[in-house]
């Protein structure tokens, strides 16, 4: 195959080499699964530019286990100091992680941020160099953030941006399914119960329903009341309503 792409004058793709798995690294996404909600947390960074060019960056906060992103942070520069601001409001909301995975990019990698995260209780996990998907669950979801919202949206400026991720990620939490979840959203609004009986209502009645029972039915009597008078009529119709 390779002797026809060169005589055709085609590139030929180099040969990636061999790698095996990281079975004993202890940020690997093979090492640890987050096994609850809070077990272990993922961010990273996104980058974007507006309409007019300049660049602009997105840290993303997201728990591996419920799917859910904590935060989208947008800014045309974001530092370590970002990085803590972000996590101590998440934290302050939602109480630290037990863990929090990141690759090796210097605004995670700083001695502020590591110390700060060790002195509240939060081991970080840092995966190999080069490579990606061991941080699939952020990988993951920066894919969909970009074939769903970056590369659909011309963004005038950062303010806009702003408005229109944020919207996404609230869409994307609360009403976007998810197949890992069964298709359904990572925290939706509002949770419906599972039906004790059936979600039908029976066509008919087991025994035969007397006058005045809650049944929804109407019933036609040709008999007058017992103790009625004569001027009242001989027919009365009995009608119960059910509670909905």
């Amino acid at each position: 195959m390779e002797r026809i792409w060169r005589r055709e004058g085609l590139k030929v793709p180099r040969r990636q080499p061999k790698r095996g798995r990281l079975w004993l690294n202890d940020g690997s996404c093979v090492r640890l699964r987050p096994c609850w909600p809070g077990h272990v947390w993922a961010y990273d960074f996104v980058q974007d530019r507006t309409h007019d060019g300049r660049r602009f960056g997105m840290l993303t906060v997201i728990d591996e286990y419920t799917r859910e992103c904590l935060a989208i942070v947008v800014a045309r520069r974001l530092t370590s100091d970002d990085v803590l601001q972000v996590l101590t409001d998440l934290f302050v909301e939602r109480g630290p992680p037990g863990h929090i995975r990141s690759d090796n990019g210097p605004e995670f990698v700083a001695k502020v941020v590591g110390g700060w995260l060790g002195r509240v209780g939060v081991t970080t996990l840092f995966i190999e160099p080069g490579s990606p998907w061991e941080n699939g669950y952020n990988e993951s979801f920066k894919g969909k953030l970009r074939d769903e919202l970056l590369d659909r949206e011309v963004f005038y400026s950062l303010r806009e941006a702003e408005v229109l991720i944020e919207r996404w990620r609230r869409h994307y939490n609360t009403v976007r399914p998810h197949s890992a979840l069964g298709y359904r959203p990572p925290a939706p609004d509002a949770v419906l119960p599972w039906p004790a009986g059936p979600a039908y209502a029976p066509l008919r009645s087991g025994r035969a329903s007397r006058p005045g029972q809650n049944t929804g039915q109407v019933s036609h009597s040709p008999y007058p009341r017992s103790g009625a008078g004569h001027g009242e009529g001989d027919i009365r119709d009995t009608v119960t309503l059910r509670q909905v």
